[in-house]
């Protein structure tokens, strides 16, 4: 009897108390009546109890009220509410969550919050359920790290889109050592390695379905280097290169973004309305796709050889449109 109405009167200090509102033993004496059936709870019990809480590391700040009444609230939560608002958010922004799995996960933030703040919360929120995922996520993510941490191989069938916009999925034993989770460009990617080859896979984790757990690696995984440049994707580019690019100056703002360390910039000396941009850069096609999408905005000058074969692939698309 005695730990539970510690417990409900941390909770309800959780739900309606916080720097700006407080409570008396009064008003916790009424909760523990209509809530647990817990009447002739006396004021000294009550102050005993949040004392003991006090004592478990809880900040329960007693604060004088009118007529010398003893008033308590709960300051640390161990989330502030703009760090709970913020999670909150994230979370209802996430297209790999259906609504359902969006709905539980807020949920548990709300027993955070008091009554105001809860309310507070849910005038933020915008569930979109119009993307639901095929694959649970969250499911796919905690064995992949379970795997890595016990050093276990991974088996997994692998889908692709056809032309009907279904997913089809792949079987195959593969038996490789997944060796760490990437997140790049709203997807969560999984890298592994093939004993077979010695060579690094990616793969995306919505796209993994059925995932078991192969033998024990005994092997020592060589280091998986990050790629020291701009890459568009996380897959492999064919070299790297120094590139540099005429840019108009609006696009300053988005290079520096997406360039960041790797790019250095500076104005044009021949053009006020440009910059010039110079970046280490992975070149494959997927290089020359995120080039061609700013149009007549981004040109590359050096080096030769890199403007050459974008010029070559730039006269391919137009003769396609040849009349």
């Amino acid at each position: 009897m005695e730990h539970e109405r510690i417990i409900h009167i941390y909770d309800y200090l959780c739900r309606n108390t916080d720097e700006e509102h407080s409570a008396s033993c009064r008003d916790i004496q009424d909760y523990l009546a209509k809530t647990a059936n817990l009447t002739g709870v006396s004021p000294l019990t009550i102050r005993r109890d949040i004392d003991r809480l006090c004592a478990a590391g809880n900040d329960i700040r007693r604060i004088n009220g009118p007529h010398n009444t003893a008033l308590y609230c709960l300051i640390d939560k161990g989330f502030t509410f703009n760090e709970i608002r913020f999670m909150v958010d994230s979370i209802s922004i996430n297209k790999f969550l259906s609504a359902e799995q969006k709905k539980k996960l807020i949920h548990k933030f709300e027993g955070m919050c008091t009554d105001a703040e809860m309310r507070n919360l849910i005038s933020r929120i915008s569930l979109n359920s119009t993307a639901v995922p095929s694959l649970d996520l969250l499911e796919n993510l905690d064995k992949i790290h379970r795997m890595i941490s016990e050093r276990l191989k991974i088996n997994f069938k692998y889908g692709k889109f056809d032309t009907k916009k279904q997913m089809n999925y792949y079987d195959k034993s593969r038996e490789m050592i997944p060796v760490r989770v990437v997140y790049f460009d709203e997807h969560f990617y999984l890298r592994c390695f093939n004993e077979e080859n010695g060579q690094f896979r990616t793969y995306r984790i919505d796209r993994m379905k059925d995932i078991t757990a192969g033998k024990k690696s005994r092997r020592k995984v060589p280091e998986d280097k990050k790629y020291d440049g701009f890459v568009v994707d996380m897959f492999a580019p064919d070299r790297f290169e120094y590139v540099t690019m005429r840019v108009r100056r609006y696009l300053l703002d988005e290079m520096l973004e997406q360039l960041g360390e790797y790019g250095s910039f500076r104005d044009d000396p021949d053009n006020a309305d440009s910059v010039l941009v110079r970046a280490k850069a992975g070149i494959n096609d997927r290089f020359y796709l995120w080039v061609l999408k700013y149009g007549e905005s981004v040109e590359i000058t050096a080096p030769a050889d890199i403007r050459k074969e974008f010029a070559e692939k730039l006269i391919k698309i137009s003769e396609m449109y040849s009349v």
